[in-house]
């Protein structure tokens, strides 16, 4: 599996009544395919996955099958609670997915031994591949990598951390077991605002939330990263994507409630976020329309 594009997460929909509307959702999904995103990612941090049930991911990732028709890759999430993982985990395996993204266990603290028997239980769940996230209480190390990597059904690493200097020693200790179809990822928040960095490191894709809710400006982000126009790629930091992360440093969890208010104010009913997250205040979701129209003039220019 070959990821070439920015990596799509999309939101999840909810109607009035709070419950997964997959209506919505298809048209979320297939609204966002002109764009060409490199693979999708549904039921996973900007959807939401913290707040699912296990049949609610199954129809996520159902939904977000059937809508890609096989243009790219579909990522479902497992995480959390050893046995609710692997219940997504064959979920999304029965809901047709392409491989799951291994999101961090329950909050508690452990060993990275452990951490690696909870990514490899999930292997033996299923026949997906897997695509390791590394944030929050799920820190590997290059060793442990290094062990996973041995296992041709671990395909990718994603940071959310954000430590330079360990990324750079994993990216090296899976170098060295011979592999060359994995994959590295940038999962930090707001992704374009560190990829140059990391793409210097061995680290060429990215996850980019901003792609749910404006897909022509993360589109022209991605393609001035490619072709390596700084002048773009500086505009659209310093005109769009430095004030969007101002904004979303505000209050905790706008990463995801930002970026599904976007989506509604690009015309699409997704609903709002489930609590713990909470929806921008009404002076926010103006600063962010503001912010969102100056960006789409800087991606048409």
């Amino acid at each position: 599996m070959r990821f070439d594009g920015v990596l799509f997460f999309p939101v999840t929909a909810f109607d009035r009544a709070g419950r997964v509307d997959t209506a919505v959702l298809k048209d979320h999904v297939q609204s966002r395919l002109g764009h060409s995103p490199g693979g999708l990612f549904p039921a996973c941090g900007t959807g939401e996955f913290h707040t699912l049930s296990v049949a609610e991911v199954s129809a996520v990732v159902s939904t977000t099958v059937q809508a890609t028709g096989g243009a790219a890759p579909v990522l479902s999430g497992a995480g959390g609670p050893l046995g609710h993982a692997l219940e997504c985990a064959r979920a999304a395996a029965d809901a047709g997915a392409d491989g799951l993204l291994v999101l961090p266990p329950y909050l508690v603290n452990a060993p990275v031994d452990g951490l690696v028997a909870y990514v490899e239980a999930i292997a033996a769940a299923t026949d997906l591949p897997l695509v390791v996230y590394h944030r929050a209480n799920a820190k590997f190390t290059a060793s442990a990598m290094s062990r996973l990597a041995r296992d041709p059904q671990v395909i990718g690493f994603k940071d959310g951390v954000g430590d330079i200097g360990e990324t750079q020693r994993i990216v090296l200790a899976v170098r060295a077991t011979g592999r060359t179809d994995f994959q590295f990822f940038n999962g930090l928040l707001t992704a374009e605002l560190t990829q140059a960095a990391f793409r210097g490191i061995g680290v060429p894709l990215y996850s980019s939330a901003v792609f749910a809710m404006a897909p022509e400006i993360a589109t022209a982000f991605y393609r001035a990263y490619m072709d390596g126009n700084e002048e773009r790629r500086t505009d659209l930091l310093t005109g769009f994507y430095e004030p969007l992360v101002a904004l979303r440093d505000r209050v905790p969890g706008y990463a995801v409630s930002l970026i599904k208010a976007g989506v509604r104010q690009s015309g699409l009913d997704v609903g709002s976020v489930r609590p713990p997250l909470v929806d921008p205040t009404p002076a926010d979701l103006a600063t962010l329309a503001e912010i969102l129209a100056h960006g789409h003039r800087l991606a048409s220019a």
